[in-house]
C-alpha cells in the first residue's frame, strides 16, 4: 500500500515538474503580452474618464486583479476608487451578490458616482458597467494596439479578442477590506478544526470584491433591482486558504489535468471549481500532516472523486456561499460528459500511475 503511493507520489512530481511548470512558463508569457495590451486600452480609457485608473500593476511577479480563467482566457478586476457613501448590503435575497445603497439619500451629491445611483439609492453595477464599455470601445480604436485587439460583441461583459487567440474580460470592482459578508457569516463552520484561528483571521481581514458582472444565479431573468447588484468574489481569501503543505501543487497538478482534458463542450468546468473542490478537502482533511507532500496523491484522488460525485448531482456550491452553485446554468449533458471524462482520469490515475507520463 505505501509502495503504491509513493509510487504515485513519485509520477505526480514528475508531473508537476515537467507538465505543470512548463503550463505555467507558458501562462506567464501570455499573461504579459495580454496584459501590455490592457494596460495600454485602460491608460486610452483613463484620458477619457479619470475615475476609471487602471490597476493593473505588477507586484512580485503577479499582475494585481488578473485571474487566469484558462489558458486563453482571463479577467482583470478593475478597481474603482471611493466607495465611502455606500452601506453594503447583502440579505440573501439574491445568491452570490450584493447591493451598495446611499447611507443618507442627502449625500448623493457627494459621491464620486452620482450619476451611476438609481432614484431608490442603489450604486448601479450595471450602469457603471455600461459607461465602461462604451469608454473602452472607443479606447481600443485609439490605442497602439489597436491591429490586435478588438470588443467580443453580443455580451453586456466588457470583453476584448486578443490576436484573435486570447479573451480578457475586464470588470469594474469595488474592494473591501474590514468587513466580512453577512452571507458567508457561517464561515468557519464551527465543528472543523480547519483554519486554525490565525488564519480564519487573515482571510477575513483579505476581504472580498463587489464586482460588475452577470450573476451567476440570476441567467437572464434579471429585474432591474438585480441587474443593479454587485458579485461577491474572495480571490484574495481564497488563495490565503491555500498557503501551506503541498495544496498549490495539487491545485496546479487539477488545472494542468483540466486543460488537458476537461476542456469539454459547454464548458463545465474551470480551473476556480477545482480551487473550489481544494478548499472543501483542506475542512474533509483538517491536519497539516493531511497535506504533507507524501499525501499529495490521496487528496488528488479524494479531490477527483469529489468532482465526479458534484458533477453527477449537478451541484457544485461556492467554498464561502454554498447556496450559490457554480454549476448553474451548465448543460446537462456537459456536465454528465465531464463525469464521464474526469472518472476515466482517476481511474487511469489510480490503477497505472505511469499513465501520467502520457496524460
Amino acid at each position: 500500500m505505501i509502495a503504491a503511493q509513493a509510487k504515485l507520489v513519485y509520477h505526480l512530481n514528475k508531473y508537476y515538474n515537467e507538465k505543470c511548470q512548463s503550463r505555467k512558463a507558458a501562462i506567464s508569457k501570455t499573461i504579459r503580452e495580454v496584459c501590455k495590451v490592457v494596460s495600454d486600452v485602460l491608460k486610452e480609457v483613463e484620458v477619457q474618464e479619470p475615475r476609471f485608473i487602471s490597476s493593473l500593476n505588477e507586484m512580485d511577479n503577479r499582475f494585481e486583479g488578473l485571474e487566469v480563467i484558462s489558458p486563453t482566457e482571463f479577467e482583470v478586476v478593475l478597481y474603482l476608487n471611493q466607495m465611502g457613501v455606500f452601506n453594503f448590503v447583502d440579505d440573501g435575497s439574491l445568491p452570490g451578490c450584493a447591493v451598495l445603497k446611499l447611507s443618507d439619500g442627502r449625500k448623493r451629491s457627494m459621491s464620486l458616482w452620482v450619476e451611476f445611483i438609481t432614484a431608490s439609492g442603489y450604486l448601479s453595477a450595471r450602469k457603471i458597467r455600461s459607461r465602461f464599455q462604451t469608454l473602452v470601445a472607443q479606447a481600443v480604436d485609439k490605442c497602439s494596439y489597436r491591429d490586435v485587439v478588438k470588443m467580443v460583441a453580443d455580451t453586456s461583459e466588457v470583453k476584448l479578442r486578443i490576436r484573435d487567440r486570447y479573451v480578457v474580460q475586464i470588470t469594474p470592482a469595488f474592494k473591501c477590506t474590514g468587513i466580512w459578508p453577512r452571507s458567508a457569516a457561517h464561515w468557519p463552520l464551527p465543528h472543523i478544526p480547519w483554519p486554525g484561528p490565525n488564519r480564519v483571521a487573515e482571510v477575513k481581514a483579505e476581504g472580498f470584491n463587489l464586482l460588475s458582472k452577470e450573476c451567476y444565479s440570476l441567467n437572464g431573468k434579471q429585474s432591474s433591482a438585480e441587474s443593479d447588484a454587485w458579485v461577491l468574489q474572495f480571490a484574495e481569501a481564497e488563495n490565503r486558504l491555500l498557503l501551506g503543505g503541498c495544496r498549490k501543487k495539487c491545485l496546479s497538478v487539477l488545472k494542468t489535468l483540466r486543460d488537458r482534458h476537461l476542456e469539454l463542450p459547454g464548458q463545465p468546468l474551470n480551473n476556480y471549481h477545482m480551487k473550489t473542490l481544494v478548499s472543501y478537502e483542506c475542512e474533509k482533511h483538517p491536519r497539516e500532516s493531511d497535506w504533507d507532500e507524501n499525501c499529495l496523491g490521496d487528496r488528488l484522488n479524494g479531490i477527483l472523486l469529489q468532482l465526479i460525485s458534484c458533477l453527477q448531482c449537478r451541484r457544485c456550491p461556492h467554498y464561502f456561499l454554498p447556496n450559490l452553485d457554480l454549476f448553474q446554468g451548465k448543460p446537462h449533458s456537459a456536465l454528465e460528459n465531464a463525469a464521464k471524462q474526469t472518472w476515466r482520469l482517476a481511474r487511469e490515475i489510480l490503477t497505472n500511475p505511469k499513465s501520467l507520463e502520457k496524460l
